[in-house]
């Protein structure tokens, strides 16, 4: 678990249920994703691997020319993981630095607020 305690996490509450978010730099498509994993960002990979802890973390992924910056589930963590790596994407843990709680839950407060496709049909 060392890989998760240099990682930034954030806390997220909804009513008496808190669950831990890791924040990680990843060229996984979405479709990849357990069901609670959120993406915060997505861009080329050039703009979103300034994000990550490791400067050349995503270099090594030779085949994606898209990156996202997703907060993982501590539950799920293990799972995401091994799923990513299966398909051969990099799963890098965020740089702290630049991904700090504040702009986490900035982040996360600017992707809740955003409509989604339901939304703009009705």
């Amino acid at each position: 678990m060392a890989e998760l305690s240099v990682t930034p996490s954030i806390v997220v509450t909804i009513g008496c249920h808190s669950r831990l978010y890791y924040a990680f730099v990843t060229s996984a498509p979405s479709r990849l994703d357990a069901p609670s994993t959120v993406t915060l960002y997505a861009a080329p990979r050039s703009d979103v691997a300034r994000f990550a802890a490791d400067d050349i973390a995503l270099d090594a992924d030779p085949v994606p020319t898209c990156a996202r910056l997703v907060l993982v589930d501590a539950t799920e963590f293990s799972w995401q993981r091994a799923k990513y790596r299966g398909a051969q994407h990099v799963l890098a843990p965020a740089d702290a630095g630049l991904v700090g709680a504040n702009t986490l839950q900035h982040w996360l407060w600017q992707r809740l607020r955003r409509p989604t496709p339901d939304d703009v049909d009705t």
